[in-house]
């Protein structure tokens, strides 16, 4: 489908998506979240090895992007293509799912933030609190339905906005970094654990900050340039990163390890609280939720614009590529809000919503990282997309640097799988496998087999995760 020239978005809107969907409740939680499980040495490695990380699936998006244009639909179209319909198909729920837990985790942080001072919204999860998110929720459901454009215009607006609180914050920190602070949280101290588990503790929480890498991909159908796409990845993941490291290794030289743990969050205020007195955390407070309604408003667009592109890459049920007269895929919509909702209720029954969406969230993306990365490092292993002239010759050395970042890049993704532990994988199957009904209904729509061998295996190993995390968790192996 040809998108109007109205619709299409320039560079700067691209980065505004990157930049908008990274930068939400993530970055104003580090201190406290890095704080519980590492000193300042295990951060900077930590912060070492995803932003390497990272930085090497950002060069993936933005080689996929340039080798592959006709790809337009980002994260799950290379999976699809790479892999199969039903690794398409999963890649596409992960990441819709990814979303709209994001969402959730939002609302909960934001009324976790007034509950300092509205005991009634407890630590976001109460019944008042879910029931003004919901309030939320639907308000921006509305308003996106007048255009994704007239959206992603006050994405880019309320993206500045935020970026604001956070720069002021480095500024006045940066005035009250102590060194002998910094000294003191430098090696953790004895409860910390050894060095290799600070840094493996960290490690999930640094996938969550950067989820929305790929925001600029997921939207290249609406590239003014295809060029732009990668660019604007680069440029968003640069600046992020930037901003991460200094937020966490700022705060180790305010207040010492212990006390950065116990901070409320979003704890960022705590910090600076220490600084500059009481006037900070209401800064904070305020910037936070600045800056968390912006990410809401971009995962909202991210999340029905990946059911609308699988259901037109007829990977998902056709009702699913429904649009309205404003261009906004109203069906996808409507059911990942209709979801939101449905995890928002569900934070009534968890003790630690933030928490349990941070990391379900983290986890659920691994999977749509890895396919990307991997698909990468298929194409240069292969040479598909690769002109015969630069299998040989000087042209050895592009594919090579691709087949490496590559590499790095899948690497990368299964460690994280690993970090995060066996808890988190199966609690993410519990989705993945019910989901699956998504796509065997779109298959039955086009008359295709539901499954092919391999596929049934996978399947099967879904359907057993699954169970063996549902038995877990009513037997009491393991919690949420």
């Amino acid at each position: 489908m040809t998108q109007p020239t109205d619709q299409k978005f320039a560079l700067p809107t691209l980065t505004a998506m990157v930049v908008g969907s990274m930068v939400g409740a993530g970055i104003f939680s580090l201190p406290q979240t890095f704080g519980r499980v590492t000193g300042g040495l295990g951060a900077l490695i930590a912060w070492g090895i995803a932003g390497g990380g990272m930085l090497m699936l950002a060069f993936v998006f933005q080689t996929l992007s340039r080798r592959k244009p006709d790809l337009d639909a980002g994260v799950f179209a290379y999976a699809k293509d790479g892999f199969g319909n039903y690794l398409g198909f999963a890649s596409a729920l992960g990441y819709w799912t990814v979303c709209c837990l994001g969402n959730v985790s939002y609302w909960v942080l934001i009324k976790s933030t007034l509950g300092a001072l509205f005991p009634i919204f407890g630590d976001g999860n109460t019944v008042i609190a879910v029931a003004v998110s919901s309030l939320g929720v639907w308000t921006v459901h509305f308003l996106i339905l007048r255009g994704v454009r007239e959206a992603a215009a006050l994405n880019t607006i309320v993206t500045i906005a935020k970026i604001i609180p956070i720069l002021l914050f480095l500024v006045f920190v940066g005035f009250g970094f102590r060194a002998e602070i910094f000294a003191a949280n430098f090696w953790g101290g004895v409860d910390a654990g050894g060095l290799f588990d600070q840094v493996r503790g960290t490690m999930l929480v640094t996938v969550f900050v950067f989820v929305g890498i790929e925001g600029a991909s997921v939207y290249s159908r609406y590239a003014r340039r295809r060029s732009d796409v990668g660019l604007a990845t680069l440029m968003g993941f640069l600046g992020v990163l930037c901003l991460l490291v200094l937020v966490t290794m700022l705060s180790y030289g305010v207040l010492l390890r212990p006390e950065l743990a116990g901070l409320r969050n979003p704890s960022m205020a705590g910090v600076l609280q220490a600084v500059v007195g009481p006037w900070g955390a209401v800064f904070i407070s305020v910037g936070l939720i600045v800056s968390v309604l912006g990410a809401y408003l971009s995962w909202s667009l991210l999340a029905a614009e990946v059911l609308f592109s699988a259901a037109r890459m007829e990977t998902m049920p056709a009702f699913l590529a429904a649009e309205n007269r404003n261009g906004v895929p109203f069906a996808a919509l409507w059911l990942t809000n209709l979801l939101v909702q449905f995890f928002l209720i569900m934070t009534l029954f968890a003790e630690q919503a933030f928490l349990l969406a941070l990391k379900l969230t983290s986890s659920m993306i691994l999977l749509p990282y890895l396919l990307v990365a991997a698909y990468a490092l298929k194409l240069a292993w292969s040479g598909d997309t690769y002109a015969d002239g630069a299998k040989t010759g000087a042209g050895d050395l592009g594919r090579t640097g691709d087949l490496v970042r590559a590499a790095l890049a899948t690497l990368y993704t299964v460690g994280l799988i690993y970090a995060g532990g066996l808890k988190f994988l199966l609690l993410s199957l519990v989705i993945y496998a019910p989901g699956t009904a998504l796509f065997i209904l779109a298959q039955r729509e086009r008359g295709q087999p539901i499954f092919t061998p391999p596929e049934r295996l996978l399947f099967a190993a879904a359907i057993a995760g699954a169970g063996t995390a549902i038995f877990a968790l009513a037997t009491g192996c393991i919690s949420v």
